[in-house]
């Protein structure tokens, strides 16, 4: 028998978060919260501005890239990347 298990969101509030996927992909952010659809998440941009995207675009920021200034995206486990 296969049996399912919900599962904690993998983001929490306050974590530092970046599009992976999609238009504005490379966008860094914070996370601020689910939507009522758990499949979305409300974003904190650095502009200020409060945009919801995908979660599944969403990868937690491990910070600037050595000489880049840009922020890279990490893996995150079970998640299809």
């Amino acid at each position: 028998m296969i049996r399912t298990k919900l599962v904690d969101p993998v983001f929490h509030e306050g974590d530092e978060v970046v599009l992976a996927e999609g238009t504005y992909q490379g966008t860094p952010g914070v996370f601020l919260r689910l939507r009522g659809d758990v499949k979305w998440a409300d974003i904190a941009e650095p502009n200020g501005r409060i945009r919801s995207h995908p979660v599944a675009w969403l990868a937690h920021c491990t910070g600037a890239s050595p000489g880049g200034g840009e922020l890279t995206p990490t893996r995150v486990p079970g998640r299809l990347q």
